[in-house]
């Protein structure tokens, strides 16, 4: 039985990578952890490599030099330059999705005609490379409409708009960027919620359902952002409905890519409105964890994700594994966000052990303090064995913590 100690490359800069480094440098399994381009704050976890994450024979020339076991690759940017297939073709370990399986969970427009095509409930919606026919179409819109640029990264233009003349300044927004597509769909009201799944492209068990908050203000106000907390696991999603969503989402998806001899590998997630106890509607999809629910996704998993994700690249998921367990907590995340940059963050250190603190891209001073990056900054995570108690101290960290201008939502887990 073969004992060495794994060396794995994580792809990314954010919040999801942080959590994932941190995680696998707990496992004895692991020897060392690379991860590129990373951020300053994973340093902590994994040693940094300066290769962009869209640079994929760079990554394969380091991954082949390192003698890499695994390489994970977390960043959509990676993901669309088919790092996969590249690593794939040159026999590489590599757990993620190649581009063309996973152009659904990439692109909106993408996600909204494959959905269409499968015969999956989504809210209707109009794709327009044109300003002036999305102009057009939101004349007639029911409102609130929520509108989109068609590739979705930090940056992208999104907002709920409930009246015409606002979702022409954002669909001027879009175009003025040289973005290729807006995507205008009715916003649901309803519970947003997002559930994973594990795959190796044929068989694919659940990974965990996510409780999401979108708005930046209590009460589901302010601008609609890519995540602002979350709580795993989502008590509002029955079992009849993860049931559904696996025989009705996930098996049609699977099926088809499959026909098309694209078989998707990796981490699918699947994001939903409850619309009632018994309805839902899907949305879109997201090709790994989302930087604000992976450190709850990950502190939730009770099996080594680290050999979960080898059998599905080494083709031995479906033998060594018939589901995932998950642990008997409860853990709730807030996100931190910050009004500008270069802000210092002060009480880290204060925070308990118990109590994850994820990086999305802060930096550091000539003091190494932490600096903000302006928007999502920071991410607290904290599990218990109830919601209530999560809830309570998550705050009561959150407290400890201050940098200029912070700015968190004051009612995750308040239902």
């Amino acid at each position: 039985m073969d004992f060495k100690k794994k060396k794995v490359l994580i792809v990314g800069s954010s919040a999801k990578e942080y959590a994932l480094a941190k995680y696998l440098s707990k496992n004895p399994a692991v020897e060392k952890i690379y991860t590129a381009p990373g951020n300053f704050a994973v340093s902590e976890f994994s040693e940094r490599v300066d290769i962009r994450e869209n640079s994929v024979r760079e990554l394969l020339e380091f991954a082949v030099k390192n003698d890499i076991d695994l390489t994970i690759a977390c960043s959509t940017d990676a993901i669309k330059a088919d790092i996969a297939a590249f690593f794939s073709a040159n026999s590489q370990l590599i757990f993620a999705p190649s581009a063309e399986s996973a152009n659904f969970a990439i692109y909106r427009s993408a996600a909204k005609k494959f959905l269409y095509k499968l015969r999956i409930p989504t809210p209707k919606f109009g794709i327009f490379e044109k300003q002036q026919g999305a102009n057009e179409y939101i004349k007639t819109a029911v409102m609130p409409v929520l509108i989109t640029a068609d590739y979705d990264n930090e940056n992208s233009v999104r907002s709920v708009c409930k009246s015409v003349d606002l979702a022409r300044v954002c669909i001027s927004d879009i175009f003025l960027q040289d973005l290729d597509k807006a995507v205008i769909e009715e916003y649901v009201y309803g519970h947003p919620f997002t559930f994973y799944i594990i795959t190796d492209g044929y068989q694919a068990l659940p990974l965990a359902v996510v409780g999401d908050y979108k708005f930046q203000e209590d009460g589901e106000a302010g601008l609609y952002t890519k995540g602002s907390g979350a709580f795993v696991p989502d008590y509002k999603v029955s079992f009849d409905i993860v049931g559904r969503l696996m025989e009705n989402v996930i098996e049609k998806i699977l099926l088809s890519l499959q026909k098309r001899e694209r078989p998707y590998l990796g981490i699918m997630g699947v994001e939903c409105v409850l619309k009632n106890v018994d309805d839902f509607v899907v949305t879109g999809f997201v090709p790994f964890l989302k930087d604000h629910d992976a450190g709850a996704v990950i502190s939730s998993v009770g099996a080594d994700l680290y050999s979960v994700m080898e059998a599905c690249a080494n083709g031995s998921f479906a033998d060594d594994y018939d589901e995932i367990p998950i642990k008997n907590i409860c853990t709730a995340s807030c996100v931190l966000f910050a009004r500008k940059s270069n802000a210092v963050v002060t009480g880290l250190e204060l925070v308990d052990d118990t109590t994850d603190i994820g990086h999305f891209n802060t930096s550091q001073n000539n003091y190494l303090e932490y600096l903000t990056n302006k928007g999502r900054t920071l991410v607290v995570t904290q599990s218990a064995s109830t919601f209530g108690r999560a809830r309570e101290l998550l705050y009561d960290n959150i407290e400890e913590i201050y940098f200029e201008g912070m700015k968190y939502r004051h009612d995750i887990c308040c239902e």
